[in-house]
């Protein structure tokens, strides 16, 4: 992907945002665009995540910091999160029916 960051916007709508890479103590960081940041609810301090799918893009995600109920376990709710971000476009059409 040479450094942009991928979005789906609508349908099949992709939007491409390019950062350089620069160090950051003894590690490599780069910045959001605000309007990125704004669009995955995300300010200093909170953390994200980085998804590497099928297709090798890496996809870019807000850790969801979350307290489970004793009968719930974390394997469980991820697997979950994991069908719902996959199926994403499917409940987007039901919700807007």
């Amino acid at each position: 992907m040479n450094g942009a960051i991928k979005i789906n916007q609508e349908k099949d709508a992709t939007k491409r945002y390019s950062r350089k890479i620069g160090r950051m103590g003894n590690s490599l960081g780069v910045s959001l665009p605000k309007s990125l940041a704004e669009k995955m609810n995300v300010v200093q301090g909170d953390e994200i995540e980085f998804i590497e799918n099928n297709q090798g893009e890496i996809v870019l995600r807000k850790v969801r910091h979350a307290e489970l109920p004793a009968h719930v376990r974390p394997e469980v709710l991820e697997a979950f999160y994991d069908v719902f971000e996959e199926d994403r476009k499917i409940f987007d059409d039901l919700r807007d029916r």
